[in-house]
């Protein structure tokens, strides 16, 4: 069998070896997702995002144990900082979720964000594909937690998950404007802690507010209340998730399609970005043209970056 034959079979090495090919930037991993594409859909994808030492891994480990639990497959991606030093992921979530690293039912893989802003990297949907097609049941997306700008996970996950802890009144209201209108489900974790009643008043002043996602018309975001290092709260997590996947899918509003239609759009245009900055960099070497001396240029200020871009553009269009 070929790579994508094997992946499709659930090989776990051809598998890791396309992830990581993906995340190399490859040129063979292109054809290779050309190859998967037509074989994803069937898995529903969850998006967990919050400020740093929230417990998202901890969350992201307890719910892959439930599902493992009920016989679903699970594929983790878990976006982990850029260490300065190697450009590598520093893999901490990796580390907190040791015990599923002997399930053959449980995929992990940790990514570094490479100054990737937005919560995610840039190989994350082509990741999700991969998994899709290997045939995980559900696919947890972890992102690496940088405030407002996580709006991205939004965009690749059905359900998105907000997580926050107790004592973060201050920057939920800081925040209110951005990342809380992302979440389908909230979540205060860490609820033993002091203030939680609190925070989960906040939250609920913002829904009623709201400060809401717009395209999850008639679903009421809930607030649920988990300390994740125990356990508790995560069966009312899950059955959550399960309300809104069923919200998006049953009912007859569209909201199935518009989700998939808006994770579509998303990987096309960073498809798109991604391939033509490629192709426009290979033309202009291929000129003689430097892009250190462009960014001396326009450091010097003898040019700005915008008539650099036109003048590649135009050049190409002729």
């Amino acid at each position: 069998m070929n790579l994508v034959e094997q992946i499709l079979a659930g090989d776990v090495r051809a598998t890791a070896r396309l992830l990581r090919d993906i995340d190399d930037q490859l040129p063979s991993a292109r054809e290779a997702l050309k190859q998967l594409y037509p074989h994803t859909g069937k898995a529903y994808i969850i998006g967990f995002t919050g400020s740093p030492g929230v417990g998202k891994s901890t969350l992201v480990d307890q719910l892959a144990l439930e599902y493992r639990k009920q016989g679903l497959t699970v594929g983790i991606l878990a976006i982990d900082p850029t260490s300065p030093f190697t450009g590598g992921a520093i893999l901490g979530d990796r580390i907190r979720m040791q015990r599923h690293f002997t399930d053959s039912g449980v995929f992990i893989r940790s990514l570094a964000t490479r100054g990737h802003f937005g919560g995610l990297t840039k190989s994350t949907n082509d990741m999700i594909t991969v998994l899709d097609a290997m045939g995980k049941d559900v696919i947890l997306v972890e992102t690496v937690g940088v405030g407002q700008d996580e709006v991205d996970v939004a965009n690749c996950a059905h359900t998105t998950v907000l997580v926050t802890i107790p004592g973060m009144g201050d920057e939920i209201q800081a925040i209110k404007a951005g990342i809380m209108e992302i979440g389908n489900i909230f979540v205060v974790n860490k609820a033993d802690r002091e203030g939680s009643r609190k925070t989960i008043r906040e939250l609920k002043n913002l829904i009623e507010l709201g400060l809401r996602r717009r395209d999850d018309e008639g679903w009421e975001p809930p607030i649920i209340e988990t300390e994740a290092l125990k356990g508790r709260g995560i069966p009312e997590l899950m059955d959550a998730i399960e309300k809104h996947r069923r919200f998006l899918t049953e009912n007859d509003r569209g909201q199935w399609d518009a989700v998939v239609a808006k994770r579509a759009k998303m990987q096309l245009l960073d498809t798109l970005r991604e391939e033509a900055l490629r192709e426009l960099l290979r033309r202009m070497e291929a000129r003689g043209e430097n892009l250190d001396e462009l960014v001396r240029k326009v450091t010097a200020k003898e040019t700005d970056p915008y008539t650099v871009v036109q003048d590649l553009l135009q050049c190409e269009l002729r």
